[in-house]
C-alpha cells in the first residue's frame, strides 16, 4: 500500500513538473496582436477585440495537467 501512495504521488509531482513546464511556454510567447517592423526597430500592437486569444492549448494543457498533478498528490497522501 505504501508504493502504491508513493508511485501516485510521484505520478502527480511528474504531470505537475509538465503542466508548470507548458505554463511557463506560454507565459513567454509574442500575442498575435504584437508585429515587429524590421526596417523601423519598432513593435506595433494592433487590438481588435474580436481577434485577440488570450491562452492557447499549451497553457490550457498546462493548467489542467498541475490540477490533475495537485488531486493525484492529494489522492497519494490518503493511500
Amino acid at each position: 500500500m505504501v508504493a502504491l501512495g508513493a508511485g501516485v504521488r510521484l505520478a502527480g509531482a511528474a504531470l505537475g513538473a509538465v503542466g508548470g513546464a507548458l505554463i511557463a511556454v506560454e507565459f513567454f510567447q509574442v500575442p498575435s496582436y504584437v508585429s515587429y517592423q524590421e526596417e523601423w526597430d519598432s513593435y506595433d500592437v494592433d487590438i481588435a477585440p474580436n481577434e485577440v486569444k488570450e491562452h492557447t492549448i499549451l497553457g490550457r494543457a498546462g493548467g489542467l495537467l498541475v490540477s490533475l498533478g495537485f488531486a493525484l498528490l492529494f489522492v497519494g497522501e490518503l493511500l
